[in-house]
């Protein structure tokens, strides 16, 4: 038992798996929906703190990656770089987990310009909250289902 909680924190820690596929999956699985809301905020959180805090050296690597590959912006940063100039990084922030991903949202925020401080304050609420929509919905729409 102990190792499918394992597996819930390292998949919300892993970018594009995040909370919003890992949730659901670990409470269908019938683990317990309050120790999965738990392991996934804090496997995607640290992740994304880790990225917060590593910014510089991160967007370094990033940048030489991609004109190493000669790519262009993907379309998650381009729609990243869409909300946060109409949304701001609240916007940015709370929309991110369900559109591009927590990661996504957290460097492209901090490309344009967001603070470190209020990067992390406010993917911090975002993912808190998404922890609960995503937790409770999947739990009590399961629960609905099951009885």
């Amino acid at each position: 038992m102990t190792y499918e909680y394992f597996m819930v924190f390292l998949g919300a820690a892993i970018p594009w798996m995040e909370i919003a596929l890992v949730i659901p999956l670990g409470v269908v699985w019938g683990l317990s929906p309050f120790w999965v809301m738990v392991l996934a905020f804090v496997g995607n959180l640290l992740t994304v703190l880790a990225l917060i805090i590593g910014f510089d050296k991160f967007k370094g690597w990033h940048q030489k990656r991609q004109e190493a590959k000669g790519k262009t912006p993907s379309k998650k940063s381009e729609r990243a770089k869409d909300i946060m100039n109409k949304y701001g990084l609240p916007g940015l922030a709370l929309l991110g987990p369900i559109l591009i991903g927590t990661h996504i949202a957290a460097f492209v925020g901090m490309t344009l310009g967001a603070t470190k401080r209020n990067t992390t304050i406010w993917l911090t609420v975002s993912i808190g909250l998404w922890t609960l929509i995503f937790g409770l919905g999947t739990a009590l729409g399961f629960d609905l289902f099951t009885s």
